[in-house]
């Protein structure tokens, strides 16, 4: 069996970053179904503040010409779930989540992991500010070395059709209908790895969509009543 500390110094090789304070890491590492005492939920809750902060700083800076709605729709689309989870894949947190808990491995899902990597972004800038390293600095490292070429080569045409939510409002008024109204109407799984399936309605049009958290059901729900939408538009 791989030990915990092997997993746990690939993961700082990965990261090119070396915890001076190990305990930050294995805190940002214990989900809350495996602790018995501290678990990484208030990590995840600075690290989701750093982590919409700086890449919010990087947008600022790498398009100085765009107004404010396009950076929040590009924002949105890299702290979401899903843009967390391949992140946090790429580090093989999912194997170090295990390995440091190997008695009670806490539950792999999009959620979980993303929440990690939030977490993980929180304790390396408490680490690095203890250790007297420009903390902000060095997640905003981490954060361009991930999404910089993203955020530069995107444009703000192309970023209604990647957001299915906000082109279906957008449609919506376009064509004089309500906002859309978003209804959660069912719940399945354990409670560690749920499914929801989420409605979503624009006056008498709706769809239904399943999906491994709320927000990705929302999603898929959108994008399949923005083909009813475009349906009815065509006839």
């Amino acid at each position: 069996m791989v030990k915990s500390k092997d997993h746990l110094g690939a993961l700082e090789v990965r990261l090119a970053y070396r915890f001076q304070e190990r305990s930050l890491l294995q805190e940002a590492l214990t989900h809350a179904s495996a602790a018995k005492g501290r678990d990484n939920q208030r990590l995840e809750f600075l690290g989701d503040a750093l982590l919409n902060f700086t890449v919010a700083q990087v947008l600022f800076e790498a398009h100085p010409d765009w107004q404010e709605g396009s950076m929040s729709k590009l924002r949105g689309l890299l702290v979401r779930t899903e843009s967390l989870h391949a992140w946090a894949l790429d580090l093989s947190l999912d194997q170090a989540l295990s390995a440091t808990h190997p008695r009670k491995a806490p539950p792999m899902g999009s959620k979980p992991l993303a929440d990690a990597l939030e977490a993980l972004l929180a304790a390396i800038y408490l680490d690095a500010q203890a250790t007297g390293l420009d903390a902000a600095g060095t997640v905003k490292a981490l954060v361009e070395q991930r999404f910089l070429k993203t955020i530069q080569a995107a444009v703000p045409e192309g970023l209604t059709q990647q957001d299915p939510k906000t082109h279906l409002q957008e449609t919506a008024a376009r064509l004089g209908l309500p906002a859309p109204a978003y209804a959660q109407v069912g719940q399945a799984g354990p409670g560690h790895a749920p499914r929801f399936t989420v409605q979503v309605s624009v006056g008498d049009q709706a769809a239904e969509a399943e999906g491994l958290s709320r927000k990705r059901a929302e999603s898929e729900a959108a994008k399949r009543l923005l083909l009813l939408l475009g349906t009815r538009t065509k006839k």
